[in-house]
């Protein structure tokens, strides 16, 4: 995990407006919400079963993660690298697993190894900083 110096952290804006404008840009909610927290998620690049993904975390402020009207406020956005099983899943036999992939596999590694760090810190810098120009 990358964390990144950017000037996100600390904005706060309605949970309606991030997600209508962030949505826009290639970002969604990340897994694992709950109604006082969560995340926005970009993947900035995927290969084979790795993924690397630039991670906007937010907690909720005023309100509930439910409604667009609650209030956030960003926290330290980083970079997390996604390592997923794309071979065959031997326990299930739905269409998705007999393709090779399954997107509801647990990932192997959640947190895995980012090569040339300082390449996807300064490209998760920038993104943010372009997105922070549409907010």
């Amino acid at each position: 995990m990358l964390h990144l110096e950017t000037d996100m952290e600390g904005k706060q804006m309605t949970f309606g407006h991030a997600q209508k404008t962030l949505r826009k840009h290639g970002f969604d909610m990340g897994g694992g919400w709950d109604y006082d927290r969560g995340s926005f998620d970009g993947v900035m690049h995927r290969e084979g079963g790795e993924s690397i993904y630039l991670r906007m975390p937010f907690t909720v402020l005023e309100g509930e993660l439910d409604r667009k009207d609650a209030w956030i406020e960003f926290q330290k956005p980083f970079v997390i690298k996604h390592v997923v099983n794309i071979g065959l899943d031997k326990d299930t036999n739905s269409l998705l697993t007999a393709s090779g992939f399954n997107q509801f596999q647990e990932p192997l590694d959640k947190d895995g190894l980012i090569r040339d760090k300082s390449k996807w810190q300064e490209f998760g810098e920038e993104a943010i900083g372009d997105l922070l120009n549409r907010l």
